[in-house]
Parts: structure tokens; sequence; C-alpha cells
């Protein structure tokens, strides 16, 4: 299987990591950061590009855009891993159309276009004959898309809820264990890692309201939009409130939650026992289906993280193979 591979972050870069580690028969074709890219058909050495990127330079030649290495490479599948952009789904919705018109398979963590353009996305890829996968848009290692459009086919869902953020998770869980107000448990997150500088994304529920949007439409085919998404966030929640809830046996978590049935998306701080399977420490995800030939599952991992969203990513493209690649 041959790759172009758009983005050289934590998650890109966890993935050639895991493509260098693991004998598993993929050549990357095609590279590219922000700010340039290489396209080699022979295959590209990998550990030197990483090598030059970790050293704070360039992946490879700055005439190399990833708009070239999208159009020009030669590659089985895209796998676009940069940043997500949730206002316009840029530059990554541009990627994955000229790939998919390309008739390219692709496979993407990054939430803006499949958030905002899965319709299109999902109409170019079947009218090309290709995959589009994103397991990696939610709950990071968690094979959650696969394990309901797959595990659960069949099934009628009739309710999906679940910790979708783990910064929140975080910031709660130590706010309930050690009395931490907000604004300290937010401080030790950023010192952590686990909260950007700039963290309203994750706090006011943008994140989760995010998730639960590609659920509900990719898995639940609901024909949602973010403004369709209930949300209230963390950030007034209080010692007192979660000492109240200790009160009952309880503790408060940021919970996401789809009824397909009364087309209903909300994101909000909701006091459950602590007994609960949503209940999970740090900075772990889980989700709960609901389902009527199967009954209650619940999922539980890393929501996030280089190697953990590699995992999944790494999952969609030996998918691919099995099913495409090797048949063609």
């Amino acid at each position: 299987m041959r790759i172009a591979l758009l983005g050289l972050g934590s998650v890109g870069r966890g993935i050639a990591r895991t493509i260098l580690a693991k004998n598993l028969d993929i050549t990357v074709t095609g590279l590219a950061d922000s700010r340039s890219g290489i396209i080699d058909a022979g295959g590209i050495d990998l550990l030197a590009a990483l090598a030059r990127k970790e050293a704070g330079g360039p992946c490879g030649s700055p005439g190399v855009s990833p708009a070239d290495v999208v159009a020009k490479a030669d590659y089985d599948v895209l796998v676009e891993v940069t940043p997500t952009n949730v206002k316009t789904a840029e530059p990554a919705l541009g990627h994955m159309r000229t790939a998919l018109r390309r008739g390219k398979h692709v496979v993407t963590s990054n939430k803006g276009p499949i958030a905002l353009a899965y319709p299109e996305l999902r109409a170019l890829a079947e009218a090309n004959g290709v995959f589009l996968k994103y397991e990696a848009t939610v709950c990071g290692a968690i094979p959650l898309i696969h394990g309901i459009t797959e595990g659960l086919a069949g099934n009628t869902i009739s309710r999906l809820s679940g910790v979708f953020n783990g910064t929140c998770n975080y910031i709660l869980t130590r706010m309930a264990a050690e009395g931490l107000t907000y604004e300290q448990a937010l401080a030790e997150a950023r010192e952590l890692g686990y909260a950007e500088a700039d963290p309203t994304y994750d706090v006011e529920g943008i994140d989760a309201a995010i998730k639960l949007v590609i659920l509900a439409n990719t898995v639940l085919d609901m024909h949602a939009t973010l403004d369709d998404v209930e949300r209230t966030g963390i950030t007034l929640l209080t010692p007192d409130a979660l000492e109240l809830a200790e009160d009952q046996d309880c503790t408060i978590r940021l919970i996401g939650e789809i009824i397909p049935g009364a087309g209903v998306l909300r994101v909000s701080p909701r006091i459950i026992p602590k007994a609960h399977p949503l209940v999970v420490e740090g900075t772990l995800n889980a989700v709960t289906v609901e389902a009527d030939l199967a009954g209650d599952l619940t999922f539980i991992g890393k929501g996030a993280g280089s190697i953990e969203t590699a995992s999944a990513v790494i999952g969609d493209l030996l998918y691919i193979r099995e099913r495409h690649v090797q048949g063609s």
C-alpha cells in the first residue's frame, strides 16, 4: 500500500513512527507539513524526514506544497491529519476532494471536513469507487465508529452518550479528587499538556459537540449541524457543586448525548452515580451505546494522543487494504 501523508504534527509523527516500527508493508510516496513536502514514487525516507522535523526544520522541500502532494504523488490512500478547522474545514476539505476525484481512498483524523461536509465527501467517494474512513475523528484509539457500523450492524441505536473530551474529564476528575477550583485544575491540565493555552474549544463543549455531529451524521444518518447541538461547558462549575454531588455518592462529568428518535443532540455537565460506567478518570473517554439487539455496550479508552490516534488511522488503512487495494 502506498500512502500520501499530510500533516507532521503529533498525529502525523505518530503514524510515521508506527509505520517505521511495525512491518505493515506501507510505503509513503508523498509527505507534507505546512511548510514543505516530498514526492518520491520509490518511497520516502521517513526516519530522515522525522529527524528534520524534530530538529525544527521543514520535512522536505519548501517548493513542494500539500496541494502538490495530493494532486501529483502516486499513492493509493491520502492520509489527511492536518489541524482541524471547524469554520471552513479548509485546507483539508480541498485536499480530500482532490484525492477522491483522483480515485484515491481517504483516511483522516481531521474533524472539520467530516463534521461540515460528510454527505458531499461520501458521495464523491461512492462516485469514484473508493473508501472514506474517519475512525480517528472521534475518541482517538477507541474503535467506536467501526464498532457501531460493523459490530452492531442490524441494530437500532436508541441512545448514544458519553465522555468525549479528555481535557474536561481531567479537569473534573481533579476538581472532585482534590477540591480544586476550575481555574486551578485548568492550570494543572495546561502544565501537563492536556489543555491548550486557549482551552475554549474543549471547556465550552465545542470539541464534544463536533464529535456528536460526526456520529449523528455518519452513524445515525441524522443530517445534523453544530447549530443543532445544545451546548453547555464546564467553566462555571465550582468545587461546591462537586461536593454536593459527592454527598449523593455521585460526581459530575461533561456528557455528550444523542437520542436519534427525538432528534436530540446535547453536551452538558451531568450529575451521575460514581458507579456509572461513564465515570472514567483522567483523560479517558467513554461512550455507552444503547442498541435494541445487543443491549447497552460501553466503550472505554484513550481519546487522544499521538500513538493512540495513529492506532485508529492505521486500523482504517489496513481495513482499506484488506477490502480494496489487495483485490484491485
